[in-house]
Order: structure tokens, then C-alpha cells, then sequence
């Protein structure tokens, strides 16, 4: 593990283990690097060095007062990739760090980057606007900010017990070790960060980011996800991209690189290889 300090004094906590090619593994709100272990051993048992930070104000790093929102979450990005003189990195982001890993290419290039992921993210834009018209009304978004002001403790467990890895669906076997594990991290982070994080990952538009990138990105989504619509992002930002492969994955939740880690790892692996293909 090591610690960076940014530009506005914030410290960054990330781990770094191994060699051989960089994995970059960017997490979800409102959690921390340790939602990536089983990744992060997996990449690591093969052969690649991974490294996994924790977002400004979440897990171990600084919890700041301010610059929660995508152009910090990027800059950050940035300063940790060039603090480790990353090159022909592989980045891979979850949720809102989807939407970091695609803000941090198209705001600082893709000069150390060889290729991307993004599982279950955000883009390109959470929320519904005229010009966005499948997204999630802002009344959602509002509400999860009131709950994480009011009662944070609860609305993360409510979370991990039920939506986020679709344990509310019949017949799901919910997992109590993953579900606290998730409060486990979420408690970890600072409530301002975590509430200014909604509005980040919720109104943040990436379609003219996503249109920037040039680099090959896996786009993986499950058609089940109960909070990030499959409908209203993956099709959406795999046509966006320039050179993207769009895999679905039939009744996978939001969380699905931990209820389904073996097949998101070896699908992972197999795009990092130049052997994966695109799946309906």
C-alpha cells in the first residue's frame, strides 16, 4: 500500500501489487479498493501488476470537504498513473468508476493507456433530461442523497442487502459476509463525499467523453442491473465509443464482479489478451 498527495492536499490511499502490465482498477460508490480483491488476486496469480485506489473522502484516503465530482475523481486518477510512471495500462471501472475511467481518458489522454473496461457504469448519463429521456428522474437521485444525510448506516445495508446484488430478486441466496463487507466500506468513507458523490455519478454527461476515446474498451453490463437500467447506458456508450465491444450478461445484478467473479474475471482476461467477443 502507499499514499499519494494531490495538488489540493488531498491524500490518496492505494495498494500496488505485483508486476508486469498495470491493471487499474477504478471502484463504485460509495465503497473502497477492497471491492476489488478478488481481481486483484486473480490478475495478480496471472501475471500483471494491480493497483487499486481509493476515491478522494471513500475507504482510507482524505476525507475532504470538496472536489467530489468527475474532474477531481480524473485529476486524481492522473496524478496516481503518472506518481507510478504507468504505462500501456489496462483500466477498469465499476459503476461511478466507470465514469471516472472514461472522464480520466478524454480529460488526459491515453498516452500510458493500452486498454480499457467499464462494468456497470454510469455513462453517459444517469439521470432524465429532455435530451436523455430513459434516464432515472432526479427525484431518485434526491432521495439517495436525503437517505445517506439522514440514516446512512441503514440506506447502505438496505442497499447491499437488496439492489446492488440483486438479493431481492425469488430465489436469490443473499451472502451476509458481501453484504457487510459493503457496509463495511461504505461506513469507511466521509458522508460528504459520499452525498456529493450522488450528484457526480448521477448528472455527470460523458457522451462527448465517450466520443474522445480511441483505445479498444470492453463495455460489461448485466440486463438485471436495479441500479444502473441496462437500457440507459451500456448500447448507449458501447455506439459512442469508437472501438468498443459490448458484452451482456442475461440476469447479472449491479455488483456482479463480486456475485459473478469468475466469469467477469475470465472475460476480463480474455479482453486483456485480445480474445474476447462480444456476447448478447
Amino acid at each position: 500500500m502507499g499514499t499519494i498527495t494531490v495538488k489540493d492536499g488531498t491524500t490518496i490511499y492505494y495498494k500496488d501489487w505485483g508486476s508486469g502490465q498495470p491493471i487499474v482498477f477504478s471502484h463504485g460508490w460509495p465503497l473502497s479498493a477492497d471491492d476489488w480483491d478478488t481481481q486483484m488476486l486473480f490478475f495478480l496469480n496471472h501475471g500483471y501488476r494491480v493497483i487499486a485506489h481509493d476515491r478522494r473522502g471513500h475507504g482510507r484516503s482524505s476525507q475532504t470537504g470538496g472536489g467530489h465530482d468527475m474532474d477531481h475523481y480524473a485529476d486524481d486518477l492522473a496524478a496516481l498513473t503518472e506518481h507510478l510512471d504507468l504505462k500501456e495500462a489496462l483500466h477498469v471501472g465499476h459503476s461511478t468508476g466507470g465514469g471516472e475511467v472514461v472522464h480520466y481518458l478524454a480529460r488526459h489522454g491515453e498516452s500510458r493507456v493500452a486498454k480499457a473496461v467499464i462494468i456497470s457504469a454510469v455513462p453517459p448519463l444517469m439521470v432524465k433530461t429532455a435530451a436523455n429521456p430513459g434516464g432515472l428522474p432526479k427525484e431518485v437521485f434526491d432521495d439517495f442523497q436525503k437517505q445517506t444525510a439522514t440514516n446512512r448506516a441503514q440506506f447502505y445495508y438496505d442497499v447491499a442487502a437488496g439492489p446492488f446484488y440483486g438479493y431481492n430478486r425469488p430465489g436469490a441466496k443473499p451472502l451476509q459476509g458481501v453484504i457487510w463487507n459493503w457496509w463495511r466500506q461504505g461506513m469507511m468513507g466521509g458522508a460528504k463525499a459520499h452525498y456529493d458523490g450522488i450528484v457526480a455519478f448521477s448528472q455527470t454527461d460523458f457522451t462527448e467523453d465517450l466520443k474522445k476515446i480511441t483505445v479498444p474498451v470492453l463495455v460489461m453490463h448485466g440486463d438485471d442491473d436495479q441500479i444502473v437500467p441496462y437500457a440507459d447506458s451500456a448500447p448507449l456508450s458501447a455506439k459512442l465509443l469508437r472501438n468498443s465491444t459490448l458484452k451482456t450478461y442475461k440476469g447479472f445484478p449491479h455488483g456482479m464482479p463480486t456475485t459473478n467473479a469468475d466469469q467477469i474475471n475470465a472475460d476480463l482476461l480474455a479482453f486483456f489478451k485480445g480474445t474476447a467477443k462480444a456476447a448478447a
